[in-house]
């Protein structure tokens, strides 16, 4: 069975690793350790915590809920405001990102010129979550 590390088990929960040591300190995550003497978390241990994580989470801890991959986090550069529609521009490292949205949305989202935000793409089109 797979084991993984408290960093690798920190990834896949969206948390810090210290987040996940203090988890694993509190008993709410089981671990053991290898011969090297790091701790490890089984696979199946893994698994389990991270439904039950899922399930009695009191708000989102600051992640989105969305089934979008592909998130580009950058910086607003552009907001073009119509009388429906919204045009947002996100520079993310080299990439220039466009969406198009209601203003509704972006009035929602409370997006501003150099505020962050995070641009998912998905076939296409470009979702923004604020962050």
């Amino acid at each position: 069975m797979q084991s993984y590390t408290i960093g690798q088990a920190a990834r896949l929960l969206g948390v810090s690793p210290d987040t996940a040591r203090r988890w694993a300190d509190a008993g709410r995550i089981t671990t053991h350790r290898d011969e090297s003497g790091r701790r490890l978390i089984d696979g199946r241990d893994l698994a389990a915590f991270s439904v039950e994580l899922a399930r009695t989470a009191d708000g989102d801890e600051g992640a989105p809920h969305t089934s979008v991959r592909n998130a580009f986090p950058g910086i607003v550069t552009a907001i073009k405001l119509g009388d429906v529609a919204a045009q947002v521009e996100i520079q993310a490292g080299p990439h220039r990102l466009v969406s198009l949205l209601t203003r509704e949305a972006v009035e929602d989202l409370g997006l501003e010129v150099g505020m962050e935000a995070t641009a998912r793409v998905k076939s296409t089109n470009v979702h923004i979550d604020r962050t």
